[in-house]
């Protein structure tokens, strides 16, 4: 299943919708297309809902990796939201989570990044 990624904005933040499983090729290619857009827009405050990704592998980690580093580099802020339980054990196992500032909260998550 190709990742789906819908994009709304609340409050000034940029949330992204992400749905089916971040894998190498395509998949990887929608995310790291869709954050370099924001990027690109001024679009500095991002929060990646992964509520609806069932999957994420090697590739994909690495794509959130350099979407985060991407973002903090041009001063921007890249949070993650809403992690299935697999989602979380993978980026616990990788230590991701002490890179990733994560919420279960959407309202909280956006407080953040006011």
């Amino acid at each position: 299943m190709t990742i789906l990624a819908n994009i709304r904005k609340v409050e000034g933040v940029q949330i992204v919708d992400l749905t089916g499983r971040i894998t190498i090729g395509e998949e990887t290619s929608v995310l790291r297309e869709t954050l370099k857009t924001l990027l690109q827009n001024n679009h500095t405050r991002v929060l990646l809902n992964l509520a609806d990704v069932t999957y994420i592998d090697s590739s994909g980690l690495g794509e959130l990796v350099n979407g985060f580093t991407n973002f903090n580099r041009q001063g921007g802020k890249l949070k993650l939201l809403n992690l299935t339980k697999k989602v979380h054990d993978l980026l616990s196992i990788t230590k991701l989570l002490t890179v990733f500032e994560v919420f279960e909260d959407e309202a909280k998550a956006i407080q953040s990044l006011q």
